[in-house]
C-alpha cells in the first residue's frame, strides 16, 4: 500500500485531455478497511475520446454514492484540463443532471435506458413485466426519434390508467431518454445505456473477489 499510494496520488492529479465524447458515470461497492470494515463506493468516470480511445478518466472513494461526491469529482476533473464533453451517460442519480450542468453546460445528458427498465420492473406486478419490459425495449430499437417517440407516448397511452405513478416518472425524465437518436446509428448502442461502464466494474469484483477487504 505505501508504495502504491505516490503513484495513486500521482494519478489523481495527473492532466487530463481537453475533450471527450462521452463520459459514463457510475458507482461499484468494494469492501474496504478503516478503522472499520465496510463496503464503500468507488465512483468511477470512462471517457471515450473523438478518435474512439477509452480511459478511465478518474475515480474517487466515498462511504456511499450520493450527489455532492459526483460534483466534486466532476469539478475536478473540469479543473485538471478536460473542458469539453459532448454527451454524459448515468444512471438516474438524484440531482445528476443538474450537476452536469453547472459543470458542463454545454454537454448533453442520456439517462441510462436499462436503469431505467430495472426500475419500472421493480414497481410493476411481477405477472406485467415481461410484456412491460418487451414494450420498453421497443423504444432503443426505432430507427429515428420521432418514431421512438411515438413508441413511447403509445406506452404510455396502454399502461398509464394501470400504473400511474410510473408513467408520470417516465414524462418527468422523457428528455433525457432519446438523447443517443442525435447521435449516428452506428453507435446508438453503446450510448443508450451505461452498460460499457457495468462490465468494466464487473472485472473489477472479479478481481476483488479473492480478497476479503481492501486497505
Amino acid at each position: 500500500s505505501k508504495q502504491m499510494l505516490p503513484k495513486v496520488e500521482a494519478y489523481h492529479k495527473r492532466k487530463l485531455s481537453d475533450k471527450f465524447f462521452c463520459v459514463y458515470l457510475d458507482a461499484t461497492y468494494l469492501p474496504l478497511r478503516r478503522e472499520t470494515f465496510e463496503r464503500e463506493a468507488v465512483y468511477i468516470a470512462i471517457g471515450i475520446k473523438p478518435n474512439g480511445h477509452k480511459e478511465v478518466i478518474d475515480y474517487c472513494i466515498a462511504p456511499s454514492e450520493n450527489i455532492e461526491v459526483w460534483t466534486e469529482m466532476l469539478q475536478n476533473m473540469k479543473s485538471r484540463g478536460l473542458k469539453q464533453v459532448e454527451l454524459f451517460l448515468s444512471d438516474g442519480v438524484v440531482g445528476m443532471k443538474a450537476a452536469l450542468t453547472r459543470t458542463y453546460p454545454k454537454a448533453h445528458f442520456q439517462r441510462c435506458l436499462v436503469h431505467v427498465m430495472r426500475n419500472i420492473c421493480a414497481k410493476v406486478r411481477v405477472d406485467d413485466r415481461e410484456k412491460i419490459m418487451n414494450e420498453f425495449k421497443q423504444v432503443h430499437q426505432q430507427t429515428n426519434k420521432e418514431e421512438a417517440t411515438a413508441v413511447l407516448h403509445d406506452f404510455y397511452t396502454k399502461w398509464g390508467k394501470v400504473y400511474s405513478h410510473v408513467i408520470r416518472s417516465l414524462k418527468d425524465i422523457e428528455p433525457d431518454l432519446l438523447v443517443f437518436y442525435n447521435y449516428p446509428k452506428q453507435i446508438r448502442a453503446s450510448i443508450y445505456s451505461t452498460n460499457m461502464i457495468e462490465s468494466f466494474n464487473n472485472v473489477i469484483k472479479r478481481k476483488a473477489k479473492p480478497k476479503a477487504e481492501y486497505p
